[in-house]
């Protein structure tokens, strides 16, 4: 799904499950590629995740997906990961090459993760707390 308008206009905010294991890898693999800072976070169950997730016109109890915010509009599933890949430092937009599989190819794998994410990475008992020198990066 990649539709609407997000409040969130002129920005990149990239929405994940904040208790997922797999998802604050994302996070903290993302930071270090993205050293203008350009790309902000915000866990789904927070109250800014929540808020966006309306704005967006998503389900706020859905947490089996990233979300990608960018430039006022929403992507999800494989979609936001290639979008986020695109935005990192080289070599990894040459993964958006991906986007020519069709969405709902890619999106199958993309389910299977998503589906099996606690099960093969794990959990924690809380959100993610970022440290005082990314703070800024979080919503």
């Amino acid at each position: 799904m990649e539709n609407g308008k997000s409040r969130e206009a002129g920005h990149t905010v990239v929405l994940i499950d904040g208790v997922c294991n797999l998802c604050q890898g994302l996070v903290r693999f993302i930071i270090p590629r993205d050293p203008k800072g350009r790309i902000k976070f915000a866990s789904l169950q927070s109250d800014k995740g929540r808020e966006l997730l309306l704005a967006a016109g998503l389900e706020t109890d859905r947490l089996d997906t990233v979300v990608l915010l960018e430039n006022g509009r929403v992507y999800i599933e494989s979609s936001a990961v290639l979008r986020i890949a695109g935005k990192l430092r080289f070599p990894w937009p040459a993964a958006y090459v991906f986007v020519i599989v069709p969405r709902p190819l890619r999106n199958v794998l993309y389910k299977v993760v998503a589906r099996n994410r606690y099960r093969w990475f794990g959990r924690d008992e809380a959100c993610l707390l970022p440290s005082p020198d990314i703070k800024s990066r979080f919503l």
